[in-house]
């Protein structure tokens, strides 16, 4: 008997029953649903609505059926409509009439954004524990290649010299701010809906506050219609992901490129690439194209709780129930894409030679070469067109900056001398950007320790 059964006296159709039930994707949170009637069950004796003795025995029945879930003894029934009906239903075959008091002062409404909110709490501090690990190995990483010398891009045309440890630290960066805006949400989320019932409270004399710090909240939803209403807590967690993604996906892209041919900067380890059916010689970053394919996932799944919440009247309806398939997508594939990542990038090997190679071409230096000019006395703009004119030279002369003679040189301007030879030389371009987040050594190494202290 479903536990709405009595306004109804007919039965549901069966495609309209399976199209109605959820059990299938909220039966992962028998835990939460368990803990939160616990808790329910205790505030409801403490306040003296049930009996101490109806509320105990609620409680043992309860911890019982959810010990017989993790054993494997007791199996979540799929004909069930949701996970709260079966825990109920269980409940009562097992304890009898206490069981059928559980419900009491609560709805389904209140029930389910109550368990939506104790799970993604933990399924945010999992993803957060990740983003450290990720972030604690693109640091190590960098500290063992923090004067790698390698060509910086913009527009994926080589630009100025940056180093290794630079270029990824900036992923570093960019995962802390996914941190805070994970655990910004995660604070938000932090108010319990429970006692806002179907959408307006109930006439019980409950303690909201008391149940809510049984759960570990910080609070209580203030508006009941608010509490069961609306899923921007779904919304938040499920952008900050998506965030996530499109760094991850960022830096596989880079990642795919370097360990191309055409740039040879790393290989990835053979336990994160595969090879080819019919060409022998390939080597593909199959995990890391994934990482950039499941973006989309992701951003879908973002895209789908958007437009459900966007037309829906105040207070609860049926197309909530969507809200869960999506945001337990993201958060399951961002934690798959990155258990797969963390290893992926420690073990990646790093071709410090084709790197330098690559810096030594491109004119990457050119930049330095003008600010040569300006230490000078040369207006920039003057020295911008002069190193412009330089580049072209060689470029028709298929020589590098540094195979220019000083003769050469000297006819562009006389204000060059053999110690621009120096300025240009590649190492020292880099180790002379000092300004706070640049390439050079001693920055890197400085960024390393900031990510590292904000990781704590």
């Amino acid at each position: 008997m479903k536990i709405w059964a009595g306004r109804s006296a007919g039965e549901l159709d069966r495609a309209a029953e399976d199209f109605n039930s959820s059990i299938r994707f909220d039966s992962r949170m028998y835990k939460e649903d368990i803990t939160g009637s616990v808790a329910h069950a205790e505030m409801l004796a403490h306040q003296g609505i049930i009996t101490r003795e109806d509320g105990e025995k609620i409680k043992k029945g309860l911890l019982q059926i959810l010990e017989d879930i993790e054993s494997g003894s007791l199996e979540i029934d799929s004909e069930a409509e949701d996970i709260h009906s079966f825990v109920e239903a269980e409940l009562t075959k097992r304890i009898g009439e206490p069981g059928k008091r559980l419900h009491t002062a609560r709805s389904r409404n209140d029930q389910v954004a109550l368990d939506t909110r104790l799970y993604l709490k933990g399924q945010a501090a999992q993803t957060v524990e990740l983003l450290k690990k990720l972030s604690e190995v693109i640091c190590k990483k960098a500290g063992q290649y923090p004067d790698t010398v390698m060509p910086g891009y913009t527009h994926m045309q080589r630009a100025q010299p940056v180093t290794l440890g630079h270029h990824i630290m900036a992923y570093a960066m960019m995962l802390l701010r996914d941190i805070g805006r994970l655990n910004d949400g995660a604070k938000r989320m932090d108010m319990s809906p429970i006692g806002c019932c179907a959408l307006a409270g109930t006439t019980y004399n409950i303690d909201r506050e008391y149940e809510a710090e049984l759960l570990g909240f910080g609070g209580v939803c203030q508006n009941s219609m608010d509490g069961v209403s609306d899923r921007d807590f779904c919304v938040e967690l499920c952008s900050a992901l998506a965030l996530v993604m499109t760094h991850i996906s960022r830096f596989s892209e880079e990642i795919i490129l370097w360990s191309s041919w055409e740039f040879k900067f790393i290989e990835l380890s053979d336990a994160y690439s595969t090879g080819s059916s019919i060409m022998p010689q390939k080597k593909n970053p199959d995990m890391a194209e994934l990482a950039r394919g499941k973006t989309g996932r992701v951003y879908g799944d973002l895209i789908m709780l958007l437009t459900m919440l966007k037309g829906l009247p105040l207070a609860y309806n049926k197309d909530m129930q969507e809200d869960k398939e999506a945001v337990f997508d993201a958060f399951d594939t961002v934690k798959a894409v990155l258990n797969v990542f963390i290893p992926m990038v420690d073990t990646m090997s790093v071709n410090e030679k084709s790197m330098r190679d690559a810096a030594a071409k491109g004119f990457i230096n050119a930049t330095d070469l003008a600010d040569y000019l300006v230490s000078k006395g040369m207006p920039f703009r003057t020295a911008y067109k002069t190193v412009g004119e330089i580049v072209a030279d060689c470029t028709e002369k298929n020589i590098t900056l540094e195979e220019m003679t000083l003769d050469e040189y000297v006819a562009h301007s006389e204000l060059f001398d053999s110690g621009l030879y120096e300025a240009i030389n590649i190492e020292e371009c880099v180790a002379r950007r000092t300004s706070l987040g640049g390439p050079g050594k001693g920055s890197v190494e400085k960024q390393i320790a900031y990510v590292m202290e904000e990781l704590k």
